[in-house]
């Protein structure tokens, strides 16, 4: 019990630094400056992850047992196929990132399109089900601890973001809001949104479906060195895109007013 219980508080550190920081943002850059407090940010946020992964990674196989649904063959393979979908998902979610409404780049709102009408998160939603996933599939409790964190994680960003963008862009973004899904599939099993097949991004959705095979081949190796290897491609995936999302966003504020629409470049 006590691994899991620590992994839930090293989530809630990791969740907590999050929202406490962004609590105070305007004391810290009155005094840092945006700049100062984006880093200062980005070092608590890579020391509490570092934190929350080293540790799973050296209490995994430890502790009160899980769910253990693997144990079961056709929930076993059910989950697996989940956990793939999620990374098909991720692939062109990480590609089509920077033109989606759903950005908080100022990007102009449009009609939905291709993969933003299975999910207006596509990488949240295919995180999201990839967590799920090995949270229900997990042998130990903490690892259901450690993946039912992250799903969280990605629940409150998901509703988080939405939030921030209502406000933030108005009538245009509730009316996106209204026509798509944060659930995968769920605009368009309701009738909200019909996608053709010549929308889907296949080539991205076959990359996704292949990484997932890769990392099912070296699973094993993914938390040695105790979680080095996920510690780094997620900071270092992490500052890349967050320099990439404040470059993109200064270049639209001064292309297109807030709340404009892209066909007509008018709020």
């Amino acid at each position: 019990m006590i691994p899991a219980l620590m992994v839930a508080l090293l989530w809630l550190l990791f969740g907590g630094s999050h929202v406490g920081l962004a609590a105070v943002r305007g004391r810290f850059v009155a005094r840092l400056g945006e700049f100062g407090f984006i880093a200062f940010f980005y070092a608590v946020a890579a020391v509490t992850f570092a934190a929350l992964v080293m540790y799973y990674a050296e209490h995994r196989f430890e502790g009160a047992p899980g769910l253990a649904l693997a144990d079961i063959s056709v929930l076993r393979w059910a989950l697996i196929g989940v956990a793939v979908l999620g990374f098909m998902l991720t692939a062109p979610a990480l590609i089509s990132y920077p033109a989606l409404p759903s950005a908080l780049f100022g990007q102009p709102i449009r009609s939905p399109r291709g993969i933003e009408k299975i999910s207006r998160h596509p990488f949240f939603a295919g995180i999201g089900l990839f967590a799920l996933a090995h949270a229900l599939l997990a042998t130990r409790l903490v690892g259901t601890v450690f993946f039912g964190g992250l799903v969280l994680l990605v629940v409150v960003g998901i509703w988080h973001q939405d939030r921030k963008l209502l406000a933030r862009r108005g009538a245009p973004y509730a009316a996106y809001l209204a026509s798509t899904s944060a659930v995968p599939f769920a605009a368009l099993l309701s009738g909200r949104q019909q996608l053709g097949w010549r929308e889907l991004p296949f080539g991205a959705l076959a990359a996704g479906f292949g990484l997932a095979l890769a990392l099912r081949q070296g699973h094993d190796a993914l938390f040695a060195s105790h979680g080095a290897w996920i510690i780094g491609v997620v900071l270092v995936g992490a500052l890349i895109a967050g320099l990439n999302a404040r470059r993109r966003s200064r270049r639209l504020s001064t292309a297109i007013p807030t709340g404009a629409t892209a066909a007509t470049g008018e709020p």
